[in-house]
């Protein structure tokens, strides 16, 4: 099946005296008649492709064998019960229980005591509507619970009665990325959401972020606004409410920066009404010259972790009563290794450091001293962890490339810890290991990288390699249990990531390395991780392939343009591609601090110019065999990406090799996508990568 060709037009802007041409701008229209045709034209031939690999029905049926094992979600308490998300193995969504505490759990009948609260597959035939954001009372009665269709970004709050099973009347829509705050009286909760359609341009539907207070058993229409920043319409707002009940708490960040805020008020009383609130709210930390997450309160002494002159991390405590710089305490110095986070159980502060990508955990009183170390089953990642500041235990869900997730129990009565549950994969890694090696980047920076393969594994420079990356926004890619490695290793591949600047797997000064002017470092050390594994006799260019998602879109996207010689095959996801205009769509604007705006600097414009991959195709030059994915209602990274992208590369590519779009359907950027999606898209990406290497 022929691939259709796109209509090139005369569309040209000009940046800072420079004519840039944008000959596919039309593609960015996902309403016009002819971007839905050439769109699913495309897909067409995409399927025709991928649905003739021989090898496809095979790795489908393996992946769907292998993705087929009960999966349990890290227990957190409310009230006096727990609550966890349980899946069968293969069902779309992920059912949510709660169950007593206080019942002796059966390892043979772990569900035996636990209560059904929602069923997310119960809201749409094919899984499409996903169960985004939950927040439970204070005493565990109440649940107010975030649904999203296809994948969007933008989801509906709904009310649910623990017990009966039933919902209030009332639907809050306009959320997006919303905390939901509870006040512990069970009147009612605030929550974060962006304006009505229609009330703002349509440029700013994801500005003007307000908080509002809604009171149980009303219409949306009558909430009352509680704050807003008309004056920083950039800014967002999320509630939470401190865990003694007393402080009303608004983290406000700017997109994805990792410098943030914070305020705070005290939360009103029983009988006072929002309505008539006269109490403003503190700005406690407003210089955004750091970030500060917090960690937890003992009344008005609040503890926070920061990077604020510790590029690593460290524990603070601020009395809010002496907020002043001078008066703020060290708990817990910044150390060689990275502080991933931290919470509070049994009035201890429970810490995850990253050492070299792969997390260790300590425990230390409140005054910061050290107490103990936690033992973790091997090299991997701490998933989610859960306590509460007057529990006596607190769970941590731990895994790695070949350990599937597995949820441990640490009680402090008796100090040790335990294992809560076991996860069953059908899986059996013994054959398997995972080694972690270091290489030099282009400017001789050491960067970390994993890699997983069949034992006995021979450096005869043939074996297929899949690289994956990311490098950006904060990210560290730990160690984490995955079918699709899984399954390339059982074909012979070798399976690596790498651990790029731009993450945050040696702290901030490692992400700014890899951030606005600094970006081509990500790349450079992505396409030394290639070169590095082509040195060292595991294989040769003709058998690497390359994949990511996001940013990730971007990482491969740009290393594609810029070495297309090194790599047999690549694998290009949901990406951001044209850095001229990517902040003019829904979110994009969010990224400006990671990336830069062309449009207003002349000297950001320079370096992103000279890697945003849509400007960087060259005409005549073979490109490697790509399979670029987007999503039709994708409405985080738009799929104007992906289109531009693949009609550029086709029209430019001088080699025989193909360039395909596949396009999902009712999906978007990858959030709560059901299991039929997933196996069918990971099916794909196997079929390809296989065929392209001549696998079996």
């Amino acid at each position: 099946m022929k691939q259709p060709v796109a209509r090139r037009d005369g569309t040209v802007d000009e940046y800072h005296g420079r004519q840039i041409a944008d000959p596919y701008r039309w593609l960015e229209d996902d309403t016009a008649v002819e971007t839905q045709e050439w769109s699913q034209a495309q897909h067409q031939c995409t399927r025709a492709y991928l649905d003739a690999i021989p090898m496809r029905e095979h790795i489908k049926a393996r992946y769907t064998e292998l993705i087929d094992y009960p999966k349990w979600s890290t227990p957190y308490q409310v009230g006096d019960s727990y609550h966890f998300f349980y899946n069968t193995g293969l069902q779309n969504q992920s059912l949510l229980y709660i169950e007593p505490k206080q019942v002796q759990r059966s390892r043979e009948h772990p569900l035996a005591s636990a209560r059904l609260v929602l069923d997310p597959n119960t809201l749409s035939a094919d899984g499409t509507v996903a169960l985004t954001n939950i927040a439970f009372s204070k005493d565990g009665s109440l649940l107010t619970y975030g649904t999203s269709q296809s994948g969007s970004d933008w989801q509906e709050l709904h009310i649910r009665r623990v017990v009966e099973g039933t919902d209030y009347p009332e639907v809050l829509k306009w959320c997006k990325f919303s905390g939901i705050a509870w006040r512990h009286d069970n009147s009612g909760f605030y929550y974060n959401r962006f304006p009505e359609p229609g009330s703002v341009p349509a440029e700013d539907q994801s500005n003007f972020s307000t908080v509002y207070w809604h009171r149980l058993g009303t219409p949306q229409s009558e909430d009352v606004l509680a704050f807003e920043r008309p004056d920083a319409k950039e800014l967002g707002f999320s509630p939470f409410i401190t865990d003694d009940g007393k402080y009303l708490i608004l983290n406000v960040w700017h997109g994805t920066d990792a410098q943030n805020r914070l305020y705070y008020r005290p939360v009103l009383s029983a009988h006072e009404d929002e309505a008539t609130n006269t109490q403003s709210f503190v700005r406690l930390l407003d210089e955004a010259d750091a970030s500060y997450q917090f960690v937890g309160n003992d009344g008005a002494t609040f503890y926070f972790q920061t990077d604020l002159q510790a590029p690593h991390g460290r524990l603070i405590a601020i009395d809010t009563e002496q907020p002043e710089c001078e008066h703020w305490r060290e708990l817990i110095a910044e150390q060689e290794d990275v502080l991933a986070f931290a919470f509070v159980a049994h009035q201890h502060f429970v810490l995850a450091y990253m050492h070299d990508a792969h997390h260790k955990m300590q425990v230390h009183r409140k005054d910061g001293s050290f107490l103990r170390q936690i033992e973790l089953p091997m090299l991997g990642s701490i998933i989610d962890a859960s306590g509460r500041p007057d529990g006596d235990e607190f769970f941590f869900n731990f895994t790695s490339y070949l350990y599937p997730p597995t949820i441990f129990r640490y009680t402090f009565a008796d100090e040790k810890v335990e294992l809560w549950h076991q996860t069953e994969s059908k899986f059996d890694p013994s054959n398997y290991e995972t080694t972690q090696v270091f290489y030099p980047s282009k400017d001789g920076t050491r960067v970390p990288m994993f890699l997983t393969y069949k034992k006995g594994l021979t450096l005869n420079g043939n074996n297929p390699v899949l690289i994956y990356g990311y490098g950006g926004f904060d990210i560290s890619m730990t160690p984490g249990f995955s079918i699709t490695p899984l399954l390339w290793a059982e074909q012979g591949g070798i399976y690596a990531v790498a651990n790029l600047r731009g993450g945050n797997e040696y702290g901030e000064e490692w992400h700014e390395a890899g951030m606005l002017e600094h970006k081509q470092n990500v790349f450079d050390d992505f396409i030394a991780a290639a070169e590095w594994l082509i040195e060292q006799g595991y294989t040769h260019a003709s058998r690497v392939a390359i994949m990511g998602g996001s940013n990730g879109g971007l990482l491969v996207a740009a290393c594609l343009v810029q070495r297309p010689d090194l790599y047999g095959a690549v694998v290009c996801r949901v990406p951001v591609i044209d850095m001229l205009r990517y902040h003019k769509f829904t979110v994009g604007r969010y990224w400006t601090g990671e990336y830069g705006n062309a449009e207003q600097s002349a000297e950001q414009f320079a370096f992103m110019y000279a890697y945003s991959p849509l400007h960087n195709v060259r005409e005549g030059v073979a490109y490697p065999p790509t399979l670029i994915m987007t999503a039709d209602t994708d409405d985080r990274v738009v799929p104007g990406h992906a289109r531009k992208f693949a009609a550029t590369l086709q029209q430019a590519n001088g080699g025989e090799k193909p360039i395909f779009l596949r396009v999902e359907f009712k999906a978007g950027h990858g959030m709560g996508k059901p299991t039929t999606k997933v196996i069918d898209e990971e099916s794909d990406i196997l079929a390809f990568l296989c065929q392209t290497f001549d696998l079996s």
